[in-house]
């Protein structure tokens, strides 16, 4: 099975080891789910959007591009192609102001493409998406808060999740959309940190593919 993973944090995935003040947590999660994905025989493809230096932005020629199916940045056009080639789609991102940061929103609008990765079915009765991407059976959401869970969820709405699965994902028809959280960061002592790396890396070599 290939796994796109795509990793969004300015410190890039070159931050996973625990160095004091060159580490990132969503960084040691994304180095956990490549261990694991590759402990269980998958192929992982990794998208480093920082190291990659993708723009986020929606420019007057990105948006006319892309109603025209095409698009003119070539990393662009690179991420279009490996995700039609995924089997499964991982995020990797802290969430700033209740949300993903630019680079993972800017890869929705930009690389998730109309006439590439689904259609829009003009006459449609009820969901008027249709999913080109065959390959892509499940997306996974790994992100990293330092509000409480509890908090985010009821008090917030749940707004990343709503984004990702229900107004992108989910919205298009992709099914199996799962979404692995870890909150209160900042109170957690460095046992429980490296308790959820550990608990990634378990997860992603367990992780199988659609059933025949």
């Amino acid at each position: 099975m290939r796994i796109m993973l795509v990793l969004d944090h300015p410190y890039t995935l070159a931050s996973a080891e625990n160095i004091p003040h060159q580490r990132s947590l969503t960084a040691a999660l994304a180095a956990a789910t490549i261990r694991g994905g590759e402990r269980a025989g998958h192929q992982v493809d990794v998208v480093d959007l920082a190291a990659d230096g993708f723009n986020p932005v929606m420019t007057r020629d990105d948006l006319l591009a892309w109603r025209q199916r095409t698009a003119v940045d070539p990393l662009t056009l690179e991420y279009q192609q490996r995700l039609l080639e995924a089997d499964h789609l991982v995020f990797a991102f802290p969430i700033w102001w209740e949300a993903m940061p630019a680079m993972t929103k800017g890869f929705l609008d930009k690389v998730v493409a109309k006439g590439i990765h689904f259609e829009e079915l003009t006459e449609a009765k009820g969901n008027p998406f249709r999913n080109l991407m065959t390959r892509l059976h499940g997306v996974t959401a790994l992100t990293v808060m330092t509000t409480p869970h509890a908090a985010y969820r009821w008090w917030f709405g749940d707004p990343v999740t709503k984004i990702l699965f229900k107004g992108t994902f989910g919205k298009i028809g992709v099914k199996n959309l799962n979404w692995r959280n870890y909150a209160s960061v900042t109170a957690k002592t460095p046992q429980q940190r490296q308790q959820m790396i550990d608990e990634t890396e378990t997860h992603f070599s367990t992780l199988t593919g659609p059933r025949s």
